[in-house]
């Protein structure tokens, strides 16, 4: 046990605050380095969006959709433990 518990967490607490500045940081860079719109099209749909926005997109969708599907398997993989035993 640490003298000190409260110490430790603190100093955690800092570097996750210097970790996320730093996704902050690259991120306000991307954002302000891809302005220049692009143009999107699936089936007949079409639209013109900036880069920066296409790709938020992107990430919030594949975050939703692997998130559910990590959901779904765990669910999955507990149920099949409690049935077989």
């Amino acid at each position: 046990m640490a003298a000190f518990p409260g110490k430790e967490i603190f100093a955690v607490r800092w570097i996750y605050l210097a970790i996320v500045a730093v996704f902050l940081a690259a991120l306000i860079i991307f954002v302000s380095q891809n302005t220049q719109s692009v143009d999107v099209s699936f089936l007949s749909l079409g639209v013109a969006l900036p880069l920066a926005f296409l790709v938020l997109v992107a990430y919030v969708l594949g975050a939703l959709s692997g998130g559910s599907l990590y959901a779904l398997l765990r669910r999955s993989v507990a149920g099949s433990r409690r049935a077989g035993g």
